[in-house]
């Protein structure tokens, strides 16, 4: 009932899974195993959709577009537990009849028992064996192309996807002077000092997250706020700006390492509820304002981070119902707003001070093509070798030179782009 839940709001509303999920299980009362349950059972089919759309398709006599929505939910929540999950063969199909039936009506149950019991025949390396990759890895084609240009790689295409399929371990940060690594139990994360990475369990528990001293952040998050505060400026080192700073996950760390290094951090964002999320996650000096057009006199700050809005293509392990919600349209669409960020950016660092460009993205149009345009255009800015932590990460080597592409499949980490640019002073 959960899951199927979080698959109705996804599709209806457009929610986030990540996001939805704990509302749903809390209101339900699940904890424990069975809140891990749910869990599982509604990423995974997130998660799966293609590959099950692709094998439910040979099992249904008429195209998927004709059958009821909820019905077609529930297939696939049973086809996960058929083909991916320890759910024995006539608990999954029970359960799921039983669903449809409450839902629909005894009809639908009665084609659902039909359906499953087909898909029950074979296991899913059965089904997937002579897939095309998308269907195989469920993976837009389009979407499969996009990162097949971005890696360059050939050989590693598929394990890229395949990663994208593996549900993400918790990874928190212990944001420097307020915590320490060593408070939080779990292993420490390859790269960043800063993180650890939870065995099992809920961060909720933990005390440092609770005070707002620790808080949960992909290490390639944490290593695109350690590529600001580690890249090196000329002069005063006073003032930091995060220009698109909402929900506050980057800001907040970039808050700590800015006080550390005896300087402050403000966090701008366009949009006042996550403006508030910025507050919320302890940022004291927070703006809401249009990062295009903010308030700030040019030339107002030492560093400068543009976590530009992006498709999110380098985080779909975390944001499963992603890949079936975007569309190449919207990476056209993004890229001129990317642009104008980047160039406000320059605009408000001084000069002889940093500016860095990241997304979770790693499609060339948002990452070397953002960057080689506005180098081109302003020819006091120039592309430097990303430094420090985030700079010696192996085999991160980006689409530009002295550029950091981080990937899943090699670092463990959303596909960050981190890119580090430096104004020099007008000629």
């Amino acid at each position: 009932m959960a899951a199927f839940e979080v698959l109705k709001a996804v599709r209806v509303e457009d929610a986030y899974a990540n996001l939805v999920l704990p509302h749903v299980l809390g209101r339900l009362g699940l904890s424990g195993r069975d809140a891990a349950f749910a869990t599982e059972l509604a990423s995974g089919t997130l998660r799966g959709r293609g590959t099950y759309d692709a094998i439910l398709a040979r099992c249904i006599d008429r195209p998927l577009a004709k059958v009821e929505a909820k019905v077609l939910d529930a297939l696939r929540l049973g086809t996960h537990q058929l083909l991916a999950m320890r759910v024995p063969t006539h608990a999954a199909i029970a359960t799921t009849v039983d669903l449809v039936k409450s839902k629909v009506g005894p009809g639908a149950g009665g084609f659902s028992n039909a359906v499953l019991r087909k898909v029950a025949e074979r296991s899913l390396a059965e089904w997937t064996d002579g897939m095309a990759l998308p269907e195989r890895t469920s993976h837009p084609a389009w979407m499969v192309e996009l990162l097949r240009d971005a890696l360059g790689v050939p050989d590693e295409l598929e394990a890229l996807l395949a990663a994208d399929n593996e549900p993400p371990r918790v990874t928190l940060v212990a944001r420097p002077g307020r915590a320490v690594r060593d408070e939080i139990v779990g292993e420490p994360t390859r790269f960043s000092p800063y993180g650890v990475t939870l065995a099992g369990g809920s961060p909720a528990g933990i005390a440092a997250v609770a005070e707002g001293r620790a808080g949960v952040q992909d290490e390639g998050s944490q290593l695109v706020a350690l590529a600001l505060s580690e890249a090196p400026v000329s002069g005063r080192d006073e003032l930091w700006l995060d220009l698109c700073a909402g929900p506050g996950g980057k800001a907040a760390l970039l808050d700590a390492l800015a006080n550390e290094a005896g300087a402050v951090l403000i966090g701008n964002e366009r949009a006042p509820h996550r403006a508030g999320l910025v507050r919320a996650n302890g940022v004291a000096r927070v703006v809401a304002a249009d990062g295009i057009r903010p308030p700030f006199a040019p030339g107002s700050f030492d560093r400068v981070l543009v976590d530009a809005p992006c498709s999110g293509l380098g985080a779909l392990r975390r944001r499963p119902e992603a890949r079936w919600r975007r569309r190449p349209a919207d990476i056209t669409e993004l890229v001129p707003l990317q642009r104008d960020l980047l160039r406000s950016a320059l605009d408000l660092v001084r000069p002889g001070g940093v500016v860095v460009y990241a997304t979770c993205s790693p499609v060339l149009e948002e990452t070397r093509d953002v960057v080689a345009a506005l180098c081109d255009e302003d020819p006091n800015v120039t592309l430097e070798p990303v430094s420090g932590v985030a700079g010696g990460v192996p085999e991160a080597r980006g689409p530009l030179a002295g550029t950091v592409q981080l990937w899943p499949h090699r670092h463990g980490t959303d596909a960050m782009f981190i890119a580090v640019l430096r104004k020099g002073a007008a000629r």
